[in-house]
């Protein structure tokens, strides 16, 4: 079996017996853990451009650690100049070792590097323990040389868990050393 990640091992020894004594869990399979971080960036500004598209699926597959996808249309939009399976967009969804890995580089890494970081919103829960939040600017993420982008892009984190409330997947991010502002 490969070598667990920092985040890893710190949500088997820390995370899960500090949620049971503090939600008051009877079995360890009620804690609520991380299933899969997706990042999804839109690219319809650079639909007809293959080689812009292809330099940021490249970007996204540096921060991922991962190969990224492209994603296509799935209806043509004729005020939009889209047409049916043209590429508009790339994701990437990552689970395990990767999962922790990414999310141990964005807590610790990239976050610190925003302008004016105040922290994350607490707000951005969908009501089902999943939180979703946006990146900016690509350049916050070290993998990706300033030099070599052709522009400023942003992209989306989605972190889904199995957390049943907003309140419980708050204090699993929280534990894991999320910054949310106050």
């Amino acid at each position: 079996m490969a070598e667990k990640s920092r985040l890893g091992e710190l949500y088997k020894s820390e995370i899960v017996p500090a949620l049971m004594k503090a939600h008051s869990y009877k079995n360890i399979n009620e804690v609520p853990k991380l299933v899969k971080i997706t990042l999804n960036m839109g690219l319809g500004e650079v639909k007809d451009n293959s080689k812009s598209f292809n330099l940021a699926l490249d970007e996204l597959t540096a921060i991922a650690g991962q190969k990224a996808v492209a994603t296509k249309a799935k209806k043509a939009i004729s005020n939009f100049k889209v047409r049916e399976n043209m590429k508009v967009g790339a994701m990437v969804t990552l689970r395990g070792k990767k999962m922790y890995e990414f999310l141990d580089r964005l807590i610790s890494i990239a976050l610190p590097r925003v302008r004016d970081f105040r922290g994350v919103s607490p707000k951005s829960f969908d009501g089902r323990g999943n939180y979703s939040m946006g990146v900016k600017e690509q350049i916050i993420f070290p993998e990706i040389s300033y030099d070599k982008i052709e522009r400023i892009r942003g992209f989306d984190i989605n972190i889904i868990t199995t957390a049943k409330t907003d309140a419980e997947a708050l204090d699993l991010l929280k534990a894991f050393g999320m910054p949310f502002r106050k």
